[in-house]
């Protein structure tokens, strides 16, 4: 057996779907389907009865690429609180199960959550809504580049 430890998870062993590598860097270990193993450790971890770990919280958090900030804004929180829940492993129940409901409803293919959490992730983003006058009146599209002002 394989002891997972990708994103600082301890509790993870990999019965089979791995292969063992001898490289001239020393061993390594290749997965076959690494999405598909990241998604059935992210559901086990959301339907363990116990509190997540620090790390368990980061890997789920890390899974559906939040970053600290953002779901600190979701959790009315700061980006320094989820992170220190992430390295102490003191998690407030209140995040733990928003967190697992959060992933769950994400792994179904729930489109409003899906929604949800993209736009958490652009809230990190500077976007710049660029105006233009057509015939039509003014339309405007979106922009995260950088963006030179012209007087």
């Amino acid at each position: 057996m394989y002891h997972f430890t990708d994103g600082g998870l301890r509790n993870v062993w990999l019965q089979n779907g791995y292969e063992l590598k001898n490289t001239a860097y020393g061993e390594t270990v290749s997965i076959q389907d690494i999405d598909g193993l990241v998604t059935a450790v992210c559901v086990a971890i959301t339907r363990k009865k116990s509190k997540l770990t620090g790390a368990e919280f980061r890997y789920i958090r890390s899974a559906m690429l939040l970053s600290q900030a953002s779901m600190g804004k979701a959790l009315g929180r700061t980006e320094q609180a989820v992170a220190i829940w992430e390295k102490s492993g003191r998690i407030p129940k209140y995040a733990d199960i928003l967190l697992r409901v959060l992933y769950a409803q994400h792994s179904n293919g729930d489109e409003k959550v899906k929604d949800i959490i993209h736009a958490m992730n652009d809230a990190e983003r500077t976007i710049h809504l660029v105006m233009k006058e057509t015939s039509k009146g003014w339309s405007s599209t979106e922009s995260s580049e950088d963006l030179l002002c012209v007087a």
